[in-house]
């Protein structure tokens, strides 16, 4: 029998009072709580240990080099606009295995692709019906003056403001292709169920559903311009690979699975391709200053390919597709040294949030990085953000940029810019959209290339320059998204250069 005092202790600790065993518990069952509660402590116990061995490893161990991959990213989320592509680039480089293991998951986000650009041209078709339908607009009702911001020529462009009311008229052939695309809900819902489960916190699921049945224009507008994300904490590769079935050692899906989303699309492939290809349909997506064709994960110039049963995504195809995540994630490779006698270590990469107002929030725990990847998209000349439409999306790349050759914390680390998506910033330049309409401080300089990239190279060199809290040399790279090729050979470059950089600072190499 427990001491009086003993009792008292007990019911007045909570933590005592869920620990005690049940109080009609048999001695069957207390034999199996004990060895339940063993069991559960020779697991913990290993654990432990486990990463007390790792701790003591790692600081025997090559001190590992630490990459922080920097990008412009609207509020609360990382929006992956090149930066996913660079990551993708180093798993390919440093785990290719690895990379290509996961091919079967990478199928399904591809399809989520293309249902995707589907989508936003179903709700352009939508929106055309609806104009024509109508003979004026109420003041009080939404009128949507703008493709969704991802894919757009925003607000001030070249575009007339006319030309995006100039709607082509349908006809009955393309309201029964539309008609018969509606099955792809069924397959974007499948998919975004699978990706985002009950009480993860993803909250930019949309889906073709939200947008047909109901809800104003205005809802619609901005339902459309939000984008599907996982928490990269989620084993979303997990889920897909289980829910497209079994699969080979090639990751080629079984074709037979009923539940496999690629049944349905498929079917609609032949639609779909009718669809993209139709001369009325691509007059609309211009109207409507839609660029299809520059956006994250545009597979509409191959769906027969994408969508055969026996489809199985190509390195390019992965580096292509399109999948947010939100929070920061960490991506650990082992590497081998030629400047040391070929030793292995670990290289590590962060993947942040690149916002203005959340700098002050994270630079304090990446204040020993090797290096900041920073990636500057060119091709955002004539955009806004999503968040404010008052602001231009490369002009808040160049005040990201000066905030993080400014901060104290960061001082020693090593910045090396990528002006990246330089194709389609040749093709906006060519198309005679002008770089000087939108960077005003470029003025009436020409309207090329040349000129135009060398400028802001110059400013992004003159803020590091000017800014930084100590000399450090300027690194800057052209970068396109369509050119894997090159883009591998530099990142090769750039992760050789930190890690004899990295040696030379403790002085291991001359």
């Amino acid at each position: 029998m427990p001491s009086k005092a003993g009792k008292i202790v007990t019911e007045g600790d909570p933590l005592a009072r869920v620990m005690a065993p049940p109080p009609n518990e048999t001695e069957e069952q207390r034999e199996a709580r004990v060895a339940a509660e063993a069991e559960a402590k020779r697991i913990s116990d290993a654990i432990d240990e486990e990463l007390q061995r790792q701790a003591k490893a790692e600081k025997r161990g090559p001190k590992p080099v630490k990459i922080l991959l920097l990008g412009q990213s609207p509020p609360l989320y990382i929006e992956t606009k090149g930066k996913s592509t660079t990551l993708k680039n180093f798993q390919l480089m440093n785990t290719p295995k690895a990379f290509r293991a996961e091919r079967a998951s990478w199928r399904a986000v591809v399809h989520l692709n293309v249902v995707r650009s589907i989508r936003v041209i179903v709700e352009a078709m939508s929106e055309s019906q609806a104009y024509h339908a109508s003979t004026y607009s109420s003041p009080n009702t939404p009128v949507r003056t703008h493709a969704p911001d991802l894919f757009r020529s925003p607000s001030g462009s070249s575009l007339n403001r006319d030309a995006r009311f100039q709607h082509p008229p349908l006809t009955a052939e393309h309201l029964k292709l539309k008609l018969r695309l509606s099955p792809l809900v069924q397959v974007e819902e499948t998919l975004i169920r699978k990706l985002t489960p009950a009480g993860s916190g993803e909250m930019e699921a949309t889906q073709l559903l939200s947008m047909s049945n109901g809800g104003s224009h205005a809802d619609r507008v901005r339902a459309l311009d939000r984008e599907l994300a996982v928490n990269s904490q989620f084993a979303w590769k997990g889920v897909f690979h289980k829910m497209i079935g079994r699969t080979s050692q090639d990751g080629e899906a079984d074709a037979g699975d009923p539940d496999d989303p690629s049944v349905v699309l498929h079917a609609c492939a032949e639609d779909m391709s009718t669809l993209w290809n139709d001369a009325v349909i691509k007059a609309l997506l211009r109207a409507q200053g839609i660029r299809l064709e520059d956006m994250p994960g545009f597979f509409l110039d191959c769906i027969e390919r994408v969508t055969h049963p026996k489809y199985v995504p190509t390195d390019e195809d992965i580096l292509r597709a399109r999948l947010k995540t939100l929070g920061v994630s960490e991506h650990r490779f082992t590497i081998k040294e030629v400047f040391a006698g070929g030793i292995s270590r670990d290289l590590r990469i962060y993947d942040v949030g690149g916002h203005r107002s959340l700098v002050p929030a994270w630079a304090p725990f990446f204040d020993d990085m090797n290096a900041i990847l920073f990636l500057a998209p060119l091709s955002g000349f004539d955009q806004v953000l999503a968040e404010d439409e008052g602001v231009n999306r490369l002009e808040d790349s160049v005040l990201l940029w000066k905030s993080i050759c400014s901060n104290p914390l960061l001082g020693k680390t090593n910045l090396i810019l990528f002006l990246n998506k330089i194709d389609i910033f040749k093709a906006k330049l060519c198309a005679g959209i002008q770089f000087g309409q939108y960077i005003i401080s470029y003025g009436n300089r020409p309207n090329d290339y040349d000129n135009t990239s060398a400028y802001m190279r110059r400013k992004f060199g003159q803020i590091h320059r000017e800014y930084s809290p100590q000399a450090r040399t300027f690194y800057c790279h052209f970068t396109s998204v369509t050119d894997t090729k090159s883009t591998f050979e530099v990142l090769v470059n750039i992760q050789e250069s930190i890690i004899h950089a990295n040696l030379k600072s403790i002085s291991l190499t001359g």
